[in-house]
């Protein structure tokens, strides 16, 4: 199998359908991300320690930015999508049961701890890029809706998983000293 296509020599690629666009076009650059963070995730699956169905579930969280970078490529009408609401009804309940591992906080957190943790909150930021990224795109062009949709939650997946990456080495999250109280909601009666 040949790997180069010289394609990219002059600044282009094809996508999906066979249309060949600018390398730093709007597309290229949000699905690039999606691979960019795939890479991340990759490394922080040979971080975890002592949670084995936390790097099976990012591994497939892997297999579901493959599968957005997928439908990034792919021009509405030259394929069929694979992301659909229930991948991020899955990703949401992921995200529930990781919530209430590590102890409640109400201050920020400064992205650190352990190593893994560490990849983790890159992996969060890097995961709202790409929503960023995904958001100038679909201004211009049909896509698959449920792709944002998908990556929007998974900035909060990496911010759960990184606190419980903690809990598992026995390492507390560092709070922002100079912030307030911000992860709480004062109900009054009358809003009830």
């Amino acid at each position: 199998m040949q790997i180069y296509t010289r394609t990219g020599d002059k600044g282009y690629t094809r996508i999906i359908g066979g249309m060949q666009l600018a390398k730093d076009s709007e597309r290229i650059k949000a699905y690039g991300t999606i691979d960019e963070l795939n890479s991340f995730v990759g490394y922080a699956v040979t971080l975890i320690k002592n949670n084995d169905s936390l790097k099976k579930e990012l591994t497939q969280i892997q297999q579901c930015l493959f599968d957005c970078g997928n439908d990034l490529a792919t021009p509405n009408g030259k394929g069929t999508y694979r992301v659909t609401s229930a991948l991020t009804e899955w990703i949401e309940k992921c995200i529930d049961a990781h919530v209430d591992i590590p102890p409640e906080v109400e201050s920020f957190i400064l992205p650190g701890g352990s190593q893994a943790a560490s990849i983790l909150h890159i992996c969060r930021t890097i995961a709202r890029r790409a929503e960023r990224e995904i958001v100038t795109f679909q201004w211009t062009n049909d896509m698959n809706e449920e792709v944002l949709i998908f990556v929007n939650r998974l900035s909060d997946y990496f911010f759960s998983v990184a606190r419980v990456a903690n809990v598992n080495e026995g390492i507390k999250d560092v709070l922002y000293e100079r912030g307030g109280k911000v992860f709480h909601i004062d109900l009054k009666k009358e809003d009830l």
